[in-house]
Formats: C-alpha cells, structure tokens, sequence
C-alpha cells in the first residue's frame, strides 16, 4: 500500500509539469504584445514601451527559455526583485477585477468553497440511493420514475434549469436569494463586528451563532445546490443502477442469499459496496467540479464564486486572469485524482496489489 502512494505522489509533479507546459503551450498562440500583460499592471500606451517589455521578459526566446522564466519569474539585476514566477503565486494582474489574480483565486474560491460545502452531500447521496433502490426494485414503479428522471435531467441544460427556479422560488415568491449574502449581511461582516475565522460565511455564522446570518447565507445557497445536485442525481442513478445490476449478477451474491442472509444485509454488506467502485472514480470529477467552480451555475445566481470569476475574465477577454484560474483549476483537478486514487486502492485491494 505505501509503494502504491508513493507511485501516486512520485506522479503528481510531473503531472503538474505537464498541466503548465499544455497552458503555457496554448499561450504561444498568442503574439508578444498580446503576452506581455502578465507581466504588467497597467498595459502600456505606446510601441517602445511594450518593446522595452518583451525585451526585459525575453517573450521573443526560445519556448523553454520562455517557460522557465514563466515559472520562476525575472529577477530585476539592479535591485534584486523578482516580477513574476508562477511557484511563488504570482499569476500576473487582472484588468476585469484590477487585482493580482492570487487575489481573485482567494477571495473567490472561499465562497465557492462554501458552496460545495453545502453542495456534496445532496450532490452525491441522493443520487446514489436512487441508483441502488432503482437496482433492488429493476422494473417496478420506482425504478421506472428513476429512469425517466436520468433522462430528463440529463437533457434539461443546467441554466434552463436555473433560470426555472429563479422564475419559481425569487421572482414569484422570493423564498431564496441569488448572490451570496444580503445587503445587511454584507455590512455586518465587513464592518469587524463578525469574527471571520474560516472565511466562509456559513460555517462562521455558526461559531459566531447567529443563526441569522447562516440562514440568509442558506437562503442564497439553495438555489444553486439545487441546480448543481439535480444533473449530479440524473447522471448517478444511472451509473450506480448499472453498476449495482450487474453486482447483483454476481456469484458471491447468490451465494450469500442460499446462505440464507437477509437481503437488506445482502444488499447493504455485499452488493452495494462493490457497486461502488466506479463510483467512486466519479466522485472525484464530480468535487473537482465543484471546488473548481461551476461556471453556468455561479452566473445563472449571480453567485461569487471563481466559476462566475472565470466566465467575468472570458467576457473581457482577460487572457492573464483566465489562465491563472485554469493553473489553478488544474492542480485541484490533479490533487483530487490523486486523493480519489489513494481511495480506490482502499476500497479495491486489487488496485493497492497491482
């Protein structure tokens, strides 16, 4: 088991390596000019001066000579400080938010925190429960509504969807919120009457207990675990009736009901944990998916987080900010596979014995 782990972690920096020479490869399309504006915080106004930046950061060079000096930034000869270099944070500057793009990634990607938070237990349970009672009653009532679920939920798009709870939970009756927090809300927690410990709105509420705060905080999360959690049900009943039909094929099964085992511990102790298995592989896109922000979702509610972020950047054409936020997105995506390996090895001894 710990060679297996260590394989994986020998893995992840080259990996990483990997994800920075494909976006750095994608910048190459772009001319000089256009690529000096991660160096810079206020883009030039004249040709010398942007000559003068492609000259100070080499971005004519050769395409190694480039990435090196993109990784680790250009030390100034005269005074010694570094501009630049990825490994130390520095992603360049964003014009949409007029901020460093370190920034953006975390103010924004704490409030998409807090979403997921509250997002992946519905994200994941119900749609798994689904599966398995669609499995254990295959054909009957329930198991066809399940089936007709997946297929309309994974043919209604995400924003129709959103746009239908908007139309029925804010505009007719504003039971929940779009946004993030309430006017009132926002004042109290910026004005340093609120202790922020974690940083996410929801969970300091609660240690702050005001359970005011959490529920306005709620009321404008709702809406949008509700779009994220409806497609996540869709695509995993399918995938855990499936998966579970076919364990219920298996030998050992039948072998534990002659034994004469309850089937509630037949189902429960050795169908359903080895149903799981693909599953699993899933969960781990799916959390990526969250915590690197759902682009559609966050807009549709007008919704903080650093999907929303990410869709601002594309809309103004900010390259810099965009492709901070996809070296971001892919460190967490090579973490995630990293921690969902180290989990299938634990659940399946064959992977932790290959």
């Amino acid at each position: 088991m710990t060679n297996y782990i260590i394989r994986r972690l020998l893995l992840v920096p080259v990996l990483l390596i990997g994800v920075t020479l494909i976006i750095f490869g994608m910048l190459q399309l772009l001319g000089p000019v256009e690529r000096s504006a991660l160096y810079v915080t206020d883009f030039p106004k004249n040709e010398k001066q942007i000559e003068g930046i492609i000259k100070k950061y080499g971005l004519e060079d050769p395409f190694f000579q480039q990435y090196w000096r993109w990784l680790t930034g250009v030390t100034d000869p005269v005074t010694g400080e570094r501009d630049g270099g990825i490994i130390y944070g520095d992603f360049g500057y964003s014009r949409t938010a007029s901020q460093e793009v370190i920034g953006i990634i975390q103010n924004r990607f704490l409030h998409t925190v807090d979403l997921a938070l509250w997002t992946v237990f519905p994200y994941l349970s119900v749609g798994i429960w689904m599966g398995v009672k669609a499995a254990v009653n295959q054909n009957k009532f329930f198991d066809q509504a399940a089936r007709v679920y997946s297929i309309i939920g994974t043919s209604l798009p995400a924003f129709v969807f959103g746009l239908l709870l908007l139309m029925l939970l804010y505009a007719n009756n504003q039971w929940f919120l779009p946004g993030k927090m309430s006017d009132w809300v926002s004042q109290l927690v910026y004005s340093g009457e609120f202790k922020q410990y974690t940083k996410l709105l929801s969970i300091d509420a609660l240690l702050n207990l005001r359970f005011d705060i959490f529920w306005d905080a709620m009321r404008h999360m709702i809406m949008p675990i509700l779009s994220l959690s409806y497609i996540s049900w869709a695509t995993y009943v399918r995938v855990t009736r499936s998966s579970m039909l076919e364990t219920l094929r298996m030998d050992y099964v039948t072998t534990a009901r002659a034994k004469g085992l309850k089937e509630k511990d037949v189902i429960n102790k050795h169908a359903r944990p080895n149903a799981m298995l693909p599953v699993v592989t899933m969960m781990g896109s799916s959390i990526v998916g969250l915590l690197g922000g759902v682009v559609i979702t966050e807009t549709v509610f007008n919704y903080p987080g650093i999907g929303k972020a990410a869709a601002e950047a594309a809309s103004q054409l900010d390259v810099v900010t965009i492709l901070g936020l996809a070296i971001f997105t892919g460190f967490i995506l090579i973490i995630s596979n990293l921690v969902v390996d180290i989990l299938y090895a634990f659940i399946d001894p064959r992977v932790r014995l290959s």
